[in-house]
């Protein structure tokens, strides 16, 4: 689903200019545009770590996100904000493990939190993030799933895949029976067989996971308007923990279209 986007601005006469003050008068660029542009701070991704080792026990924590967040400065406060509320949730989970947990369970003090925001697709008014994240709290394993974020830079307003849609139920309609059989190809390549009927399974493992259990992300080929939906189903959802998690990817079509909330109907176009 991620994409990575090559936006080009190319000056045709630029090839016969010696030197970058050429280009810029070329460009029609004065001096002191060049100076206020060269002065303006480039955004830059932005990787945060806390860490705290102790004699049996180890606290981790780390935040990520890349340059495009850093460019929408609301948007970049709101998950620094995010971020020190998850810092302290586990700053103060460790300490209070430190002194409760049992002297011969040494994993049970160790703690750790990692998220990385990623983007999936950047059009004029929207910027779309996955945010994958990843957290071990003691036990004999640890839990990590994905999240959405669409960042609406008209209303400077940040909200889930799911948001641009009228309804779950919508949404399972436009994509009918071909996100059952997506599914069900995928788990038969990591299964090596054919899935057999859900009558024929106790575990829920081969019935077809419901579109309002999964995060939806949002997609572009080309920048100018949303024509992807990634169905994403993390562990325990679509199949056992050990199959890790299921990721379906479907064009924009005139149903799924129909599932789109009228306001932002325009931001989406019909992909192949």
């Amino acid at each position: 689903m991620r994409l990575i986007l090559f936006p080009i601005s190319l000056l045709l006469s630029s090839a016969a200019c010696s030197s970058e003050a050429d280009y810029a008068e070329a460009a029609g660029l004065s001096a002191a545009s060049r100076s206020t542009t060269a002065a303006r701070p480039r955004p830059e991704p932005v990787s945060f770590t806390s860490d705290d080792a102790r004699k049996d026990a180890l606290r981790e924590f780390d935040y990520k996100w890349p340059a495009e967040v850093s460019a929408e400065p609301a948007l970049a406060a709101m998950l620094a904000t995010s971020r020190d509320r998850l810092l302290a949730q586990e700053q103060q989970e460790f300490a209070a493990a430190l002194t409760d947990a049992p002297a011969d369970c040494a994993p049970c003090r160790n703690r750790s939190y990692a998220m990385e925001w990623k983007v999936v697709a950047d059009t004029p008014r929207f910027l779309s993030l996955s945010g994958e994240f990843a957290t071990y709290t003691g036990g004999a394993h640890g839990m990590y799933g994905l999240t959405s974020l669409i960042w609406d830079r008209s209303r400077q307003q940040a909200m889930t895949g799911w948001a641009m849609f009228s309804s779950p139920e919508a949404l399972q309609t436009a994509l009918g029976p071909r996100l059952c059989a997506a599914l069900n190809g995928e788990r038969a390549k990591k299964r090596g067989e054919s899935v057999p009927p859900p009558s024929a399974d106790d575990t829920g493992f081969n019935a077809c996971s419901s579109v309002a259990e999964a995060t939806v992300l949002i997609g572009s080929r080309t920048g100018r308007a949303f024509d992807r939906i990634g169905i994403w189903y993390g562990p325990y959802v679509a199949g056992p923990y050990a199959e890790g998690p299921y990721e379906l990817d479907f064009p924009v079509d005139a149903a799924v279209l129909r599932a789109v909330k009228p306001e932002y109907r325009g931001a989406f176009a019909a992909g192949r």
